[in-house]
Formats: structure tokens, C-alpha cells, sequence
């Protein structure tokens, strides 16, 4: 099959909205993370709802996409083994060698660990519960922040490997099939029910965590997107209805997201004794969970309907991007988190240090992985990447930049 280069490439954009996302973290308001700014705006709240709702969920979506593109339904062992090696290993590389500044720099704006990084790292190392509030996960003396969507990823690919004699049976390859089959109103119907159910039922019972046990509503949503992104991959029916239902889908979408911000703004700006009486018994919080999830999967439809519109070809900068993702990925938050923490006591205001941030963050990620990770056959497994040949190692930037050609 054909390479999609709009799936790589809706991957590269997905990507680069967290890093601008985690950014926008140390600004907004009321919002908890690891390092704040004292120049914190409300305001940012309302863009940064309209993209939380189905950031994450892509990119489950495109990593079962990957995987369905990849077929390895011929030795789900070996490729269970092989993503061993490229989830589980950048995990533990980067929760001992590249998570670590991000809890000193927490502990130290938290003011319960001491100065000295060095001293920090040995005691980091030894994976002892640190004083309560030190940095997130202190009570389990190390932490994967930003990295919990590798664990996730990883589980979910090793369960998959594991359905994999089951999908491979008539009644599997009819399910895998059935995606394909719905007619576009069940297509939006069903998957909206199902995340309004895990919305209303499972989120209030298990809130997010990201401690991959026991986040059974993360895991009731993400995982589904999951195999329903494994199933879709090759499935050309699913695409072309996809494509047709893309104006329909992005004004559902909007419609949704309209909903949900204004029952939002209404909540938090309307005093209740403005709000008549008989108003006040209509369950509001329940439409507003409706049209959150309802906006979630037609905003997620919406942005693989036009993607494959417009990114299914071959960029040339696509295949250095797609490259660059994971490496970048594991980096991002740990320069985001001592930048601003450098930043904040300069006082540098409300544009300028952001802007810093913001820049600082894509020029370290671009210059450590142009010069060290990509270029050094030992760092490249340890950012999820495999190591170069001779061949490759020595070819030109433009050969570099070509367009990747031929099937995964």
C-alpha cells in the first residue's frame, strides 16, 4: 500500500500543537503544571479547551494507524518485540537521563528541594519517595511526566498483538470491517455515544491520572481510538465516505464546541440568580459532557477528513519532519519546564517570555536533534530511532529530504 503521507503528516502537526500547548501550560490560568508564570491569563483557557478535547485522542488514532499501515498481522512476536525497543527503551531513557530536569526544577519552585543538581540526580536515581509536593510523582521517587503516552501506547500495542490470532478469524476480520460499513450517521453516532458514556459515567469515578493503572477512563477512550485507528488504516471505503462527510463534520464539530463554551462561559460569568427558575432545572452539565464528546470525535473525523484532502502528498519536508517527531517529542517539555524556569524571575513580561519560551523550546529540540541524537548511532535508539547504515549516514541533506517512497 501506498505510504500516506497525510497520516505522517497530521502526526508532525499534532506533535508540534503539544509542544505549543505545554507552553501555554506555564501561562493559563487555574491550570496545574510544572512550572507557572506570574503572568497567567484566563483568556487562554477557551483555545486551549477547543484543542485538549481531541489532541491526545489523534494521536492514538494515528499511532493505530500506523501499526495498521505496517501490517504485522504476518508476526505480531516480532513486531510486538520490535516496538519493545522503540517505546519501552526512549521510556526508560528519558525518566532516568531526560524527565529528571523537569522534577528538580518543579522541586525547586515548589521550595522543597535544594539547589544543586548533581545532588538531586543521585538521589533521583535511587527511586525513593521524595518529600510530599516535591515535583509530580515524588511519592514514587521518579516520575514520566510528559512520556506517560509511551507506556499507554505500549500496552496498547502489546494488547493488540495479543488480539491478533482473534482478529485474524472471519468474525475478527468482519469487525475490522465494520467501521468501513457504517453509514455516516452511525459512523458520528456510535463513537459519540461511546465517549459520552465514558464522559459521564467513567470520568467522574476515574479521573485522569496518566499513571497507566487504575486511569480506566483514559483508557476507556484512548484505547478504543486505538484499534478503531488500526482498523481504518487500509480500509479505502472509510476514507473516500470520510472525505464526502467533511463539511458535515466540521459543522458539527464547531456546532459542538459552540455549545460547550457557551454553557461554559454561562456557568462561570452567569450569576444563578439571573437564570430563571425553571431554567435552572435542565441538566446543563450533561448536554455540555454531550456536546464535549460530541465535538471531540467530529473534530477528530473533521481533521483526518480534510488532512487527507490536503496533506496526502509528498511534502518534501516530510520525511526529515517525521523523523524528527520522536526525538523532539521526548525532548520538548524538558526545555520548556528550565527555560521558563530561568525566565520567570526576569520578569521579562507578558509577551516577551513567552515568546522566549516558546522559542527556546523549538531551537533546543531542533539543535539537539540535528546535532547530537540524529547523528550519533548510539543516542538514536534511545530517542526511538533506528540506527543509520554507512550508507544512509554519509548521504546529502537533500538526500535526506527526499520524499519516502514505497509501502511500511
Amino acid at each position: 500500500m501506498p505510504r500516506r503521507h497525510d497520516i505522517d503528516a497530521l502526526r508532525v502537526i499534532a506533535f508540534s500543537l503539544l509542544i505549543v500547548y505545554h507552553v501555554a501550560m506555564v501561562y493559563v490560568a487555574d491550570w496545574g503544571y510544572h512550572i507557572k508564570s506570574g503572568y497567567q491569563a484566563e483568556w487562554l483557557q477557551w483555545p486551549m479547551i477547543v484543542l485538549n478535547r481531541w489532541r491526545m485522542p489523534l494521536l492514538f488514532m494515528i499511532s493505530g494507524m500506523a501499526i495498521g499501515l505496517f501490517r504485522p498481522e504476518a508476526a505480531p512476536g516480532r513486531f510486538a518485540w520490535s516496538r519493545c525497543w522503540r517505546l519501552l527503551l526512549p521510556l526508560l531513557f528519558g525518566m532516568f537521563a531526560v524527565v529528571p530536569v523537569q522534577a528538580y526544577c518543579e522541586g525547586l519552585a515548589n521550595g522543597v528541594v535544594a539547589p544543586g543538581f548533581g545532588t538531586f540526580l543521585l538521589r533521583y536515581w535511587q527511586v525513593r519517595p521524595w518529600p510530599e509536593g516535591s515535583f509530580a510523582g515524588w511519592e514514587h521517587g521518579i516520575t514520566w511526566n510528559h512520556l506517560w503516552y509511551l507506556a499507554y501506547l505500549w500496552t496498547y500495542t502489546m494488547l493488540l498483538m495479543a488480539l491478533m490470532p482473534l482478529l485474524r478469524t472471519r468474525a475478527g476480520q468482519m469487525l475490522l470491517a465494520l467501521p468501513g460499513r457504517l453509514p455516516g450517521a452511525l459512523l458520528v453516532l456510535l463513537p459519540a455515544v461511546l465517549m459520552t458514556t465514558c464522559l459521564l459515567w467513567l470520568a467522574p469515578r476515574y479521573p485522569e491520572t496518566h499513571a497507566l493503572f487504575g486511569d480506566w477512563y483514559v483508557h476507556a477512550e484512548s484505547f478504543p481510538l486505538f484499534l478503531l485507528g488500526y482498523a481504518v488504516a487500509r480500509d479505502t471505503g472509510f476514507w473516500g465516505r470520510l472525505q464526502r462527510m467533511r463539511w458535515t463534520t466540521l459543522a458539527i464539530a464547531l456546532s459542538c464546541i459552540t455549545i460547550e463554551l457557551s454553557l461554559r462561559a454561562a456557568g462561570k460569568y452567569l450569576p444563578a440568580t439571573r437564570v430563571p427558575e425553571f431554567m435552572q432545572a435542565v441538566p446543563w452539565g450533561v448536554i455540555e459532557r454531550v456536546a464535549r464528546a460530541t465535538y471531540a470525535w467530529t473534530a477528530l473525523l473533521a481533521v483526518f477528513a480534510w488532512g487527507h484532502v490536503w496533506l496526502d502528498r509528498p511534502f518534501r519536508w516530510l520525511p526529515y519532519a517525521t523523523e524528527a517527531v520522536y526525538p523532539w517529542y521526548i525532548l520538548h517539555q524538558s526545555l520548556i519546564v528550565p527555560i521558563a524556569f530561568l525566565l520567570i524571575p526576569l520578569r521579562l513580561g507578558p509577551v516577551w517570555e513567552p515568546v522566549l519560551v516558546l522559542a527556546g523550546t523549538f531551537a533546543g529540540c531542533l539543535l539537539l536533534h540535528e546535532l547530537l541524537v540524529r547523528r550519533s548511532n548510539l543516542l538514536r535508539p534511545l530517542f526511538g530511532l533506528k540506527r543509520r547504515s554507512p550508507a544512509v549516514a554519509s548521504a546529502t541533506p537533500g538526500t535526506l529530504l527526499t520524499p519516502a517512497r514505497g509501502t511500511r
